[in-house]
């Protein structure tokens, strides 16, 4: 179960936040198969700890020794049992803390595996609603600090706890009077656990909010600087991003300020033990109840639980940080499966209609429906284009057929291919490759080159192309055997060949090996487009979705690109956004899409002489050029 959406703004729609039982119920799930572990670490920390104990003991032997007057041979003993609690506890504290590290960094690679399955998943539309900044946050902030905890917090805190149970336990057996005297602490510290929680989950959870707004303002400013300049918003968005930051920073400073009441409360708490524990043994070693060793042991006892009380304490702090960002992570892996499986992109059975859309209609909001009860069926290896005015709802049409969003009425249902796609292990998995990448999944470790053995995940039904292409860092081989891990180099050549890109990608310096993507060599918008065709073609689904994949390219690279589309979907049922009306042209069928509804359906030569709104668009665009050779 997960709270309500919070909201950073009022037209964000954040990704949800676990509620405390469902984090405590996850993190149970995540540790249970390292179950074992768990208790061996715990098991010998106990070890370690309990032979620590022995040294206040054995410091209070050697003080009775001393006010005895006894010969100083009679300190060898202590002295050499100190040496060996030292080296014992050293030895078993180290094996016990790293059983303990481990199991953390485990759980911790768990808990990112399914954070991030579960992100790639979620559908397009989900995201767009809650803003980049929010899903940034969590894998940058929230995540660096569940990790931090994991490495420092819990092996300490761990170790803490078992050292303060032990150690109020050897009190009790010195006498009890002892434990009792050091029990008056408990009130102070309890109430000042209980004022800190109560304050700093609020506090941290609302930080992480602030943090996760105030990066998305930051994206936005950023990335539409080009914007914001050419309608002098410079001041409006400068505003808003010194709102947010301020937001963030006052909170900031609320935190720290619950820090510092935190610590004064704790000092006050050890001043009121510590001179109880004192008093008491004064008492007792003037009634002959105890030697005054066994006193110097019980002050020693509670002094040495300072350390550990205080870590526990003070680790609340990086506990509850840690927690609000472990909820705000377990809010994304916990989500519905309706809102990550898309559950109205079926698998049909095998038939002549390829994709079928059935009265799909969709909106972004209340009021804002861009698709209206749209029915359209794509016969198997039929190239479909569709075409209207920028608005008409194609791009998102052709999203919901490719599953990267969810209808919000109607269903899509995408027929079983009839054989296996070439390089697939097995049947076809669910569509909705990442946009614009080319790519059936997310992306994998890269095989070696020409290695035929590495696994093939199942081949996608769908995969989507758009304009919008992301070049992934690595060498080219790499970035195209995100499609196909098990490509061998001719693999990877001959699609590169299918989709005219061989020439250039052997030209590189390295060839196959050149470095691509950030920090690597350059692809211009056109390569890069080329390359994610390549990935297409590598995937080999029985369904392409095109949504203006070429509109990247200037007029010089159009025809190229044109071309490369045209070879990649050869053989393939094929939906196309046409930015150009050239690729319309080549189509078996167009279907005009005007204000969110079919309007015309047939070949270019019949809406062209229809008289209807293709023919508008035609004679617009061919207007003022000469018309293709039909």
């Amino acid at each position: 179960m997960t709270t309500p959406t919070g909201t950073a703004d009022d037209s964000a729609e954040l990704l949800p936040i676990a509620t405390g039982a469902r984090t405590r119920a996850a993190l149970r799930t995540l540790i249970s198969p390292d179950r074992g572990r768990a208790i061996l670490g715990l098991g010998v920390l106990v070890g370690a700890t309990a032979v620590g104990l022995l040294v206040q003991p054995l410091l209070g032997r050697i003080v009775d020794i001393v006010a005895d007057g006894r010969p100083a041979d009679a300190l060898t003993l202590p002295v050499v049992l100190l040496l060996a609690v030292a080296v014992v506890q050293g030895l078993t504290t180290t094996l016990g803390l790293t059983q303990i590290a481990r199991l953390g960094e485990t759980v911790l690679a768990r808990l990112r595996e399914r954070f991030v399955e579960r992100a790639l998943r979620l559908p397009a539309d989900r995201l767009e609603r809650a803003g980049a900044g929010d899903l940034t946050a969590r894998v940058t902030g929230d995540v660096a600090r569940v990790a931090e905890a994991v490495r420092s917090a819990l092996p300490e805190m761990a170790r803490s706890v078992l050292a303060i149970l032990l150690t109020l336990g050897a009190m009790a057996l010195l006498d009890v009077r002892f434990l009792l005297a050091a029990l008056l602490a408990v009130p102070v510290q309890a109430l000042t656990a209980r004022w800190y929680v109560r304050r700093a989950t609020t506090v941290y959870a609302d930080q992480r909010v602030a943090n996760g707004a105030q990066q998305q303002q930051l994206l936005e400013t950023i990335g539409g600087a080009v914007t914001v300049r050419g309608h002098r918003l410079e001041e409006q968005h400068t505003e808003k991003t010194a709102a947010r930051s301020r937001r963030a920073v006052d909170l900031t400073m609320r935190s720290v300020h619950l820090v510092l009441g935190f610590y004064a409360r704790l000092h006050i708490a050890e001043y009121i033990g510590l001179a109880a524990v004192l008093v008491t043994g004064f008492f007792l070693v003037r009634d002959g109840s105890v030697s005054i060793g066994t006193a110097t042991a019980a002050a020693l006892y509670f002094h040495s639980l300072f350390g550990p009380v205080n870590a526990a304490l003070v680790l609340l702090d990086d506990a509850q940080s840690a927690a609000a960002g472990l909820a705000r992570l377990v809010g994304v892996t916990d989500l519905e499966e309706s809102a990550v499986r898309l559950p109205h992109q079926r698998t049909g059975s095998t038939s002549e209609a390829a994709v079928t859309v059935d009265a799909v209609s969709h909106a972004y909001g209340p009021g804002r429906t861009v698709l209206h009860e749209v029915s359209l069926t794509l016969r198997a290896g039929e190239h479909v284009a569709l075409v209207g005015t920028s608005g008409a709802g194609k791009s998102t049409l052709a999203r919901l057929v490719a599953g990267v969003q969810q209808p919000t009425g109607g269903t899509v249902t995408v027929a079983a291919s009839t054989e296996e796609p070439v390089g697939a292990s097995g049947p076809a998995g669910p569509a909705g490759a990442p946009s614009g990448s080319g790519a059936p999944s997310a992306p994998s470790a890269p095989s070696a080159p020409g290695a035929p053995n590495t696994p093939t995940p199942p081949a996608p039904s769908v995969v989507l192309v758009t304009q919008e292409v992301h070049v992934f860092t690595g060498t080219l081989a790499e970035d195209l055997r995100l499609a196909r891990p098990g490509a061998t180099d001719d693999d990877l050549r001959t699609a590169l060949a299918t989709v005219h890109a061989l020439e250039w990608a052997e030209a590189l310096p390295d060839g196959l090996a050149t470095v691509v993507g950030e920090g690597g060599h350059r692809l211009d918008p056109a390569r890069a487009q080329q390359l994610a065709l390549a990935r297409l073609v590598l995937a080999d689904p029985p369904v392409a979705v095109l949504d203006e994949a070429t509109a990247e390219a200037g007029s010089a690279g159009a025809r190229t690109l044109e071309r490369s589309a045209e070879s990649a979907l050869s053989g393939r049922t094929a939906l196309v956004v046409a930015h150009r009306l050239t690729q319309a042209v080549a189509a078996d069928r167009i279907v005009v899409l005007e204000a969110g509804r079919v309007v015309e359906s047939g070949t270019h030569d019949e809406l062209r002489t229809a008289d209807g709104p293709y023919a508008v668009l035609w004679h617009a665009w061919s207007g003022s050029r000469a018309a293709p050779h039909l």
